[in-house]
């Protein structure tokens, strides 16, 4: 391994394994000592664990929020909770805004074209290990909650997450059945009869501190779960086509909070997952310690009092607005940035920040509500922009350049330690002689369109030789 990736690698493990971390000076120095040593031979794995980590070395953490995201009240809440814990401000940021909008429940909304939005969010907080202070994030945001609406925090907060049925049951309708009605044994007539009273509060917010548990449970065979929180999303009718499942749901607000580190969701999310609109109905959100407090942190309780009074005054006022409609400006500004926001992007990061303009969307919503405008704004419209540009950036680093495709992904890292190209013979032989020509040529033409290789001729005297080299790293 280079000295840069020895460093990264020694950095991270010492903030997860030692207790308390060396100091950094002295891991620097141990990976100096290390990286002058004469590289042994590696094997595959070890060689596909080194690209691994270079890879990430490489990738840039997402710049911090501009200011443009603190704006009205959420602002309020991270710049008077921030400076007390160690939590990153962008999953304060983000978690909290998920929250308000289940308080604030199925009522307002925000049309696109045939579509309406409400403000219902999923989101992941991603981590580059177990100090990234994931959990502390979200407990300062419940804390607050608790003292805005109190029930929903002790009611409508759950976990467990593990089958699409499951997550219907939770905010079931009513079941009425049809019952026979008896008269000494005998059946005599029958009628309808309320036979579950289901669940009258359909606010619901998922908080998976181990999501890596509901992604496991989602890649089973014959598992709903994926599914459902794809309508869950939406916002559609839930219900599950199976013979004995009786619950189902109208009118749906469900939001969901995953916690994971890097490592496990590269390892959990599935292929299909990736493709099928599962992975981008979330918002990625990566997330690091922001300071280091020994002694932990004492937020003001007359501030966050009067900002909790402020707040509930707020969700008050947002569950009395239907639609929410924009300024002239906001909308300009919205239609200036529409095609920007609507262009695709290439490989897997493509894939999971492919409802730019829907997320996007929900998020300028809760500004504008949470500020107490039933109107979009040019400001609200700004702080979402800036989420958005966090989350894609987060993306980015977490999904690095993968192109979710299996074969392609493992020509490029073959093509990594090749600078000079390989035949296709090479690339077959890679492969051990196990992919069809079908799948070969559709992984490098996937390569190709997205500008990753080039292909170059070698003439031989008989027949031209295929060289592919790698473009992009």
């Amino acid at each position: 391994m280079p000295a840069e990736a020895i460093e990264a690698a020694l950095i991270e493990e010492n903030t997860v394994r030692c207790k308390p971390p060396l100091p950094v000076s002295e891991v620097r120095e141990i990976a100096r000592s290390v990286a002058r040593y004469t590289p042994a031979a590696s094997t595959t794995e070890a060689r596909a664990a080194t690209e691994s980590v270079v890879g990430s070395a490489h990738r840039q953490w997402p710049a911090p929020l501009a200011e443009a995201a603190f704006t009205g009240l959420p602002g309020e809440f991270v710049n008077l909770v921030g400076p007390n814990t160690e939590a990153d401000p962008a999953a304060l940021l983000f978690q909290f805004l998920a929250a308000m909008g289940s308080i604030i429940g199925r009522g307002p909304y925000c049309s696109a074209g045939r579509d309406n939005h409400y403000t219902n969010l999923f989101m992941v907080i991603v981590g580059n290990s177990a100090k990234a202070r994931k959990g502390m994030s979200w407990g300062e945001v419940r804390r607050i909650c608790e003292s805005i609406d109190l029930s929903w925090t002790k009611t409508r907060i759950l976990s467990g997450l593990s089958t699409g049925e499951g997550l219907i049951h939770a905010v079931r309708d009513e079941i009425k059945e049809i019952v026979p009605i008896k008269e000494k044994g005998r059946i005599v007539d029958r009628e309808e009869q309320v036979t579950d009273a289901g669940e009258k509060d359909k606010r619901l917010l998922c908080v998976e501190g181990e999501l890596g548990q509901a992604l496991q449970c989602a890649a089973r065979e014959g598992s709903t779960l994926s599914a459902v929180i794809r309508q869950a999303w939406d916002g559609t009718t839930l219900r599950v086509l199976a013979k004995n499942a009786r619950a189902s749901c109208a009118e749906p607000h469900i939001s969901i909070i995953g916690h994971i580190t890097i490592t496990e969701l590269q390892n959990l999310l599935s292929d299909s997952d990736a493709a099928n609109g599962f992975a981008n109905r979330f918002i990625w959100v990566g997330s690091a310690r922001s300071k280091l407090l020994p002694f932990g942190g004492i937020i003001d309780p007359e501030a966050l009092a009067n900002l909790a009074d402020r707040l509930r005054g707020a969700v008050c006022f947002a569950r009395t607005v239907q639609e929410v409609a924009w300024t002239q400006e906001a909308a300009q500004l919205w239609e200036d940035i529409y095609p920007t926001l609507s262009a695709p992007k290439p490989g897997l990061l493509g894939l999971v920040t492919a409802r730019a303009e829907a997320q996007t969307l929900r998020l300028t919503m809760l500004y504008a509500l949470v500020g107490g405008s039933a109107e979009i704004r040019v400001d609200d419209l700004r702080a979402a922009l800036e989420l958005w540009r966090y989350s894609t950036d987060s993306a980015a680093y977490i999904f690095g350049q993968a192109l979710g495709d299996p074969t392609a992904d493992a020509i490029v890292d073959l093509l990594r330690g090749r600078p000079d190209g390989v035949t296709r013979t090479d690339v077959n032989a890679h492969f051990a002689r196990n992919k069809s020509k079908s799948q070969l040529d559709t992984a490098i033409g996937l390569l190709q369109s997205n500008g990753l290789i080039r292909i170059e001729r070698r003439e031989t005297g008989g027949r031209p030789v295929e060289i592919f080299r790698l473009v992009s790293v």
